[in-house]
């Protein structure tokens, strides 16, 4: 049980990329596939920024924006182009995969020997996985209490509104299309931002890190609504972190159980799995009623 420790510091910075998974598909009921290709895009604009000196600080931050800017076009192509949502995300992953090897201009850069936020020195005395627990733990928390602040500002419940009922909205004068590309917007920022605090943990960005971050994402957003649900909109927020932890500690079980050889390889089938049970569930417990 050595890895539980490392799961959840793990789980604590992959809860920032939920909580932009959830932006969509709970906010806006949108189903974004688009994580997939900003993911690696936050990584990739952050390590390379840092490999050629950049400040840490400054690097997470252009990362941040990069995909902020990944979402504005995920929102121009759903909105003004009037292409479905699914077929939205599709075009966009695919587009950053080209855009992000030339980012990078090779397959992956490392980041070993480089100052990153986990290297800061008023980190110097902490163990590896307390240093991404503390980095991880502040951005969560101040990621969170800035989207619970906005989602109770009258933009942001117009934001709410439309991704409730988009016909009760435009019929209270808000604008749907500005509202959607928000959406994104601020989604694939988070994602984004989780990529770059991810590829400054591991010392490392690849060209293909974001694979199965869309799985991931819902999973930690399905199951903290299990676990936890009924909540209003700032508890469910800060909920995620815990769906994104269990998340984790199941599969690194499932990868450490003594009883069956699984190689590492068999990540994403796990994860594949695990999210369909999770989906599940709450209609078995419904049938039991």
């Amino acid at each position: 049980m050595l890895f539980i420790g490392s799961s959840i510091t793990q789980g604590i910075l992959w809860a920032i990329m939920a909580l932009g998974v959830y932006v969509t598909f709970r906010l806006l009921d949108i189903a974004d596939l688009s994580c997939e290709g900003v993911f690696p895009l936050g990584a990739a604009v952050c390590a390379r920024l840092i490999a050629n000196g950049v400040d840490p600080w400054i690097a997470t931050f252009v990362a941040l924006v990069s995909g902020m800017a990944a979402g504005w076009i995920a929102g121009f192509l759903n909105t003004v182009m009037k292409i479905p949502p699914l077929l939205t995300g599709i075009l966009v992953l695919t587009g950053m995969y080209s855009i992000n090897l030339h980012i990078m201009s090779q397959p992956n850069i490392a980041l070993l020997g480089k100052k990153t936020l986990m290297s800061l020195p008023l980190l110097s005395s902490l163990s590896t996985s307390m240093k991404t627990a503390v980095v991880g733990s502040i951005v969560f928390v101040l990621v969170v209490l800035l989207m619970s602040w906005f989602l109770h500002t009258e933009v942001g419940l117009g934001f709410r509104a439309i991704g409730d009922n988009v016909i009760m909205g435009k019929a209270n004068g808000i604008n749907s299309n500005r509202m959607v590309v928000l959406g994104y917007i601020l989604g694939n920022g988070l994602i984004a931002l989780a990529g770059a605090l991810i590829a400054q943990k591991d010392g490392f960005a690849d060209i293909n890190m974001g694979i199965g971050t869309i799985v991931i994402g819902l999973s930690a957003v399905m199951i903290s609504e299990v676990v936890v649900p009924n909540l209003t909109i700032g508890k469910r927020l800060a909920s995620i972190v815990i769906g994104s932890i269990i998340y984790r500690v199941i599969i690194d079980t499932i990868l450490n159980q003594p009883f069956i050889a699984i190689a590492p390889t068999d990540l994403r089938l796990y994860s594949a799995i695990l999210l369909a049970l999770v989906l599940w569930f709450p209609k078995w417990r419904e049938q039991r009623k």
